[in-house]
């Protein structure tokens, strides 16, 4: 009973602090001259320094997700499937490279604006809808390990952890937004990388964990068999671009002060993130090379069906009680700095690309700024209630980043490199890339394959690289779209007539353009007819 007052009373200090840091934060912190609300609540003014931007990004990153996720996966797959920290780095130095700069240089507020601008309303609610799902299952994977890591070290109820966590992210978001959850990230970064670093060599030097050189087929994992490499390739890329995508991840680009801080945060915050998946790395080592008989377990967690409990089941077995508090305030520490990213990241795009573009076209600054804030209540509420109902984190995890990947990133490429590219050749890739990787099936929501790809069998599941091929042809399928319509709109009046999407509009007689009443000061995309 002392142990469970003790980790709660630590756990009650570290929320006080974030807390106090949020709110200390958005209130000391200087907006430049002619810096709108708006602005200031979405991408912190655009004036965050690189340092600062560093430390948000990889915190952003490193999550409990992440954290839990690496040990889980290297304690049931082994490193060689454990994908998702590699994919992160070289998704974010691919990000830096190719994406960060055109989206800084251009000045969005989110990652809508682009598709917003030209595509209109109806594509990029729907391309919400899709980046809402994501941050919703990254979110609620994040608590759900809070959870199971609290209730595991100092037994607290696992529902009481993931409401009490999700509540002060909440709170120090509303308060400070972008401001806030930037300069938490900092302290939280710190806490992660301080606990992950005092645990670690405990829980590899105690005498029951054995010696993971020992055991380093087991938790290297088996070479890929080749009719499994397919399926591999095909995950890795999914994990590499699906890190892109993301709102939480370009509201970083959109915050800092120039197109180079961007790249220069993008590519060192991934590696960053590499460096951190060592620590849980070890972890997951550690729980395959341990004797679990000598715990009250009797067995390792993945005997027991419990993986995705590995990381705090080897602090309480393997590390000092005080030294595992100190592992649960890492733990704390990773969930909260991406829970409050995901939230932000949903709650921004649908006030300043649905309410204020679609429900509330004259919606004041002081509006939005309340829009918000309900926004961040109600994207908190629905990722916490997700997370109490899901068991599993890794998997959760890596279904999010598969979505965005699928589904966003053709998108994303089309809307920055292919210039013709118009909304109806994106709605059409947009369903294509749902049917096609839903036919596929999803465990992890119980969905059973409709397509049978070459390879399929009901043992093996789908050995296929769908989740590419899916990609492959959405991307194909919007820019072969936009062709077709350009030029039929370009030929055809009875086909201008039925421009629903709004994507034409006469020109000086016979030269016609792509429409864009949205886009800010009436800019218009010219159509390559």
């Amino acid at each position: 009973m002392q142990d469970v007052i003790v980790g709660v009373i630590v756990l009650l200090l570290f929320y006080l602090l974030i807390l106090a840091v949020g709110v200390i934060a958005a209130w000391k912190f200087k907006a430049k001259p002619g810096t709108s609300k708006t602005e200031m609540s979405v991408v912190a003014g655009r004036n965050i320094s690189t340092t600062v931007g560093v430390f948000t990004m990889t915190a952003t990153l490193v999550g409990g997700g992440y954290v839990n996720g690496t040990a889980e996966s290297i304690a049931t797959q082994g490193l060689m499937w454990t994908l998702a920290p590699f994919g992160i780095f070289l998704g974010l130095v691919l990000g830096g490279l190719f994406f960060a700069k055109p989206m800084r240089e251009k000045r969005y507020l989110t990652m809508m604006d682009p598709f917003q601008q030209r595509y209109g309303d109806t594509v990029t609610a729907l391309l919400y809808l899709t980046s809402f799902v994501g941050d919703v299952c990254w979110s609620a994977s994040i608590l759900s390990a809070l959870g199971t890591s609290l209730s595991v070290i100092i037994e607290l109820d696992v529902t009481v952890s993931i409401v009490v966590s999700s509540l002060i992210a909440v709170i120090y978001t509303t308060v400070g937004q972008m401001v806030a959850v930037a300069y938490t990230d900092i302290v939280q970064l710190v806490l992660i990388v301080l606990g992950l670093a005092i645990v670690t060599p405990f829980a590899m030097t105690n005498e029951n964990a054995g010696d993971i050189t020992a055991k380093a087929t087991d938790w290297l994992g088996e070479p890929i068999a080749p009719k499994q490499i397919a399926a591999w390739v095909d995950l890795f890329i999914a994990m590499i671009l699906g890190s892109i995508p993301w709102q939480s991840y370009f509201q970083r680009v959109l915050s800092v002060r120039g197109a180079r801080q961007a790249q220069v945060l993008s590519v060192v915050g991934g590696l960053s993130a590499l460096i951190m998946m060592v620590p849980p790395m070890l972890i997951g080592a550690v729980a395959v090379s341990a004797d679990w008989n000598s715990t009250e377990l009797g067995q390792s967690p993945a005997d027991r069906q419990e993986a995705h409990m590995t990381l705090p089941y080897v602090l309480k077995y393997f590390t000092p009680k005080a030294v595992s508090i100190l592992g649960l305030g890492a733990i704390t520490a990773a969930v909260m700095s991406s829970t409050d990213s995901a939230i932000l990241g949903s709650s921004s795009m649908f006030t300043h690309n649905v309410y204020s573009k679609v429900f509330r076209k004259k919606a004041t600054e002081e509006e939005l700024q309340w829009v918000q804030r309900v926004a961040i209540v109600i994207v908190g509420t629905i990722a916490t209630v997700i997370a109490l109902f899901f068991s599993t984190v890794y998997f959760l995890f890596i279904l999010a980043a598969d979505l965005v990947f699928v589904v966003l990133m053709p998108q994303l490429i089309c809307i920055l490199y292919v210039p013709f590219s118009n909304a109806y050749g994106a709605l059409v890739g947009y369903f294509m890339a749902l049917l096609l990787r839903f036919g596929a099936g999803e465990s992890t929501l119980n969905i059973s394959p409709f397509i049978e790809y070459p390879g399929y069998t009901s043992q093996d599941g789908q050995l296929f690289p769908y989740r590419v091929v899916t990609f492959i042809i959405s991307m194909v399928v919007i820019v072969a779209v936009s062709l077709l319509t350009n030029w039929m709109m370009k030929t055809s009046e009875a086909c201008r007539s039925c421009d629903f999407l709004r994507q034409c509009r006469s020109n000086h007689g016979n030269s016609w353009q792509i429409e864009d009443d949205k886009a800010t000061k009436g800019d218009i995309y010219e159509a390559n007819f």
